[in-house]
């Protein structure tokens, strides 16, 4: 799987990961050459809803890192949101929920005392993994205290952000400053995010490591296909994409299907309460197979494209 690019779609820790200070000093190390971000102009991002007689859900596909070029915010957009009496996002993402990721992060991706990352690798493991870290422009003992999972994350973002793609660009983030006083909610918590990757078997994450540092020249050019397609509005697209790469089915149990099920049944209990209720999350949880439209669909749920 092309995991940078999914997490971009799916795993909103992502953005946050990016102000944490394990990612800072990753940059630090690193050279920082920002490249030229993708040129597409948006025609507008897709948007479903869900509506009984007093209650009315939009689900809007977000993407966690953009560039700043990128403008999506159209009128239909902003009328859904503007008219919504709250925000949901897939975890808290306000400035004191920012400062506790980071601490968790902190945490949750250390080693313990005496252990460092590259004793965990084979030979083969540690040429591959010097020569990632030689291309981020950091030297071989940047990530020692990091666990492999948390420096997967690293791996994934460090290209995408030297290339022009920002978290601060990201759709949560713009849809953050432009709520203002509106109430926020949220589908999980930062812990529940982090704890997919940190509950991972250490050959898992090693794997997931490796497969990232490998595969970083591949970051960008397949996260810039899967951003002209949502800036289309082109749900199948985005999911036919996402599929050329979707082969680790315990990946996507854990990181989408598992999880889309929890909001499906989420909404519809929100459905009993009245109000009009705006939900942004990663656009990988809105296309595809399994979405959270199809788990919907299942439960005699109509889920209606607005744009």
């Amino acid at each position: 799987m092309k995991r940078a690019s999914l997490f971009a779609f799916a795993a909103a820790p992502l953005a946050l990961f990016a102000s944490s200070p394990a990612f800072a000093e990753a940059q630090a190390a690193a050279k920082t050459e920002t490249a030229a971000a993708p040129a597409a102009a948006a025609k507008g991002p897709a948007l479903w809803k869900v509506a009984d007689s007093d209650t009315t859900i939009y689900l809007f596909g977000t993407v966690h890192v953009l560039p700043k070029e990128i403008e999506w915010y159209d009128a239909t957009i902003a009328k859904a949101f503007e008219g919504s009496d709250i925000l949901v996002t897939e975890i808290p993402m306000d400035p004191q929920s920012e400062a506790a990721m980071q601490q968790l992060v902190g945490q949750k991706g250390m080693l313990p005392a005496g252990t460092t990352l590259r004793s965990l690798l084979t030979p083969e493991q540690t040429t591959q993994y010097t020569a990632a870290l030689a291309k981020l422009g950091a030297p071989p003992e940047a990530f020692d205290p990091l666990k492999p999972w948390l420096a997967g994350l690293t791996f994934s973002l460090a290209p995408l952000m030297q290339s022009g793609y920002d978290p601060n660009s990201g759709v949560e983030k713009v849809l953050l400053a432009k709520a203002g006083n509106k109430p926020k909610g949220a589908l999980e918590t930062a812990e529940f995010q982090l704890g997919i990757f940190d509950g991972m078997p250490q050959d898992a994450q090693v794997a997931f490591m490796m497969e990232a540092a490998t595969q970083m020249d591949e970051a960008k050019p397949m996260l810039d296909r899967m951003v002209a397609e949502w800036a289309k509005g082109d749900a199948d697209q985005l999911a036919a994409i996402m599929n050329e790469g979707m082969d680790d089915p315990k990946v996507a149990e854990a990181l989408l299907y598992n999880r889309n099920a929890n909001w499906a049944e989420w909404i519809d209990t929100r459905l009993d309460q009245p109000g009009t209720v705006f939900i942004a999350v990663g656009a990988g949880h809105l296309a595809g197979a399994k979405s959270v439209q199809d788990l919907l669909s299942q439960k005699g749920i109509k889920v209606t494209r607005v744009k």
